[in-house]
């Protein structure tokens, strides 16, 4: 989705002569997207990064969208105009982030190039060729090679038995990373 550009506007998006800055905000744990959500009811410019992550639960493959930075959104605050105090009291927000009593701040670039990331983030939970081990059932201890999903709840892996290789297929919870 394209933002409108104001005319006169600088390369950050802000215009010249404003107050407006990034601000670093540390949320409650797991609360990004109610904090996120309860700020923007009050009207104030937030931006989320996320990552899209396949994640076993109930012993099923999902893709499940995740913050980039654990605990932590971004806030544009004007310094003179903004509602500083309501967002002590915002369900989800901890605290604003700040070193030596200054107020953390990031450049409108840094948050114009998270925004222009040119591929959705999507972090898959095994890539084809790595190593996994199996961790329960007949073959618990054995290491083997990811091959492919084999539908939602499963998984084909190369394991190397009496001297030939067998692709056999596994389900997703029983498998981990190799370390």
């Amino acid at each position: 989705m394209a933002t409108p550009v104001l005319e006169g506007a600088m390369r950050d998006g802000s215009l010249p002569g404003s107050r407006t800055a990034w601000y670093v905000i540390q949320t409650k744990s797991r609360q990004e997207f109610r904090a996120l959500e309860q700020l923007q009811n009050q009207h104030f410019h937030c931006f989320l990064p996320t990552l899209k992550i396949d994640e076993v639960r109930r012993g099923k493959l999902a893709t499940c969208v995740k913050p980039l930075f654990s605990r932590y959104l971004f806030i544009e605050l004007d310094s003179v105009t903004s509602n500083w105090h309501a967002l002590r009291s915002t369900r989800g927000v901890s605290n604003l982030v700040a070193f030596g009593g200054v107020f953390a701040t990031l450049p409108g670039a840094c948050i114009a190039a998270l925004r222009n990331v040119p591929v959705p983030l999507h972090e898959r939970l095994f890539e084809p060729g790595e190593r996994v081990a199996i961790k329960s059932g007949p073959f618990a201890g054995f290491d083997g090679v990811y091959q492919m999903a084999d539908g939602e709840a499963r998984a084909l892996v190369l394991l190397e038995l009496m001297s030939s290789p067998h692709k056999l297929s596994f389900a997703i919870e029983i498998l981990s990373k190799q370390q």
